[in-house]
């Protein structure tokens, strides 16, 4: 009789060590949360933890650079300036059909070296079309990027982004790190 209380009480002890520390982890991760920037929400959101909300950093418009061997996540994100030229005239709205312009991108505090970048336009659809891409040369903290002249044909009514996009090593993705919204009107 006395061996079966020592193991009702060994067992009740484990599963009170077992149930208590899932219950910690419950508290630690209260819940998930819907986050959003600049009136758009992000796709996985966040996680409310301790008062405090992490997101993923995918989600913050910047190239991510993940180092596995030393643990490191570097996260490249320069302040980057669009201006919309039809020749001399700088510009923002549009009316419907085609227009002949080029972006001008101006980036400083970028302090990570880049392999290139890329200007795209992206349609009310989602469709996307790259106007141009250029390898980085020399990299430096400043620089400007002036795309040739462009044609496209803003066919549909509604709002068109023009991005700036960097890919931070050869064999990574473009990133969009910054945007310009053209709103064609009618």
């Amino acid at each position: 009789m006395k061996a079966s209380w020592k193991k009702i009480l060994l067992c009740t002890v484990v599963l009170s060590l077992i149930g208590g520390s899932s219950i910690l982890f419950a508290d630690s991760i209260k819940e998930h949360v819907r986050v959003w920037m600049n009136g758009r929400e992000l796709k996985d959101g966040g996680y409310l933890i301790n008062n405090k909300i992490y997101m993923p950093v995918r989600d913050i418009d910047a190239a991510v650079d993940w180092d596995k061997n030393s643990g490191k996540v570097n996260i490249i994100k320069p302040n980057v300036h669009i201006f919309l030229f039809k020749g001399d005239t700088a510009f923002g709205n549009v009316n419907r059909g085609k227009l002949k312009f080029n972006v001008f991108s101006q980036v400083d505090n970028l302090q990570d070296d880049i392999h290139s970048v890329k200007v795209a336009i992206t349609d009310p659809a989602g469709n996307v079309k790259d106007i141009q891409t250029q390898e980085v040369k020399n990299n430096k903290d400043n620089f400007w990027f002036r795309t040739y002249d462009f044609t496209y044909d803003f066919n549909t009514v509604g709002k068109y982004s023009v991005g700036f996009y960097i890919k931070a090593k050869a064999d990574s993705n473009f990133v969009k790190v910054a945007e310009k919204v053209i709103t064609v009107l009618n």
